[in-house]
């Protein structure tokens, strides 16, 4: 079993910057060969959840939603197992739950019901 955990969340002021990290856990030879594909997705209060950023497994290609194409960045350590999300001129519709996710299928899906693995989630407020 696969565990993600989330964290780098906080308040910050509308233009501000946080970086988020998701860091997989469980039986090493079961996080290399069961997660693949990475995803970051947000869920505001009474809205869906919906895609924010992916990454394969090898790093080289990623898909942002076009709500934060230019503003946020997606990456990852495959050595420490771990996700990042950076996020720049942050806006305050940003404001939401922030879920880390992975997928067994080395392909960036932009459906929550196409990843196996979830965070608990990490709360995410820009204030104006």
């Amino acid at each position: 079993q696969v565990q993600l955990v989330e964290s780098g969340g906080g308040l910050v002021q509308d233009g501000g910057s946080l970086r988020l990290s998701c860091v997989a856990s469980g039986r090493t030879s079961s996080i290399h060969t069961m997660v693949y594909a990475m995803g970051w997705f947000r869920q505001a209060p009474g809205k869906e959840r919906d895609f924010v950023a992916g990454i394969n497994w090898g790093g080289q290609s990623t898909s942002y939603s076009d709500s934060v194409k230019g503003r946020f960045t997606i990456s990852r350590d495959n050595v420490k197992n771990t996700v990042y999300l950076q996020m720049d001129t942050l806006k305050p519709e940003d404001t939401a739950i922030y879920f880390c996710a992975g997928s067994t299928i080395n392909n960036i899906y932009v459906r929550p019901e196409d990843y196996q693995y979830w965070g608990q989630g990490t709360q995410v407020t820009v204030s104006s």
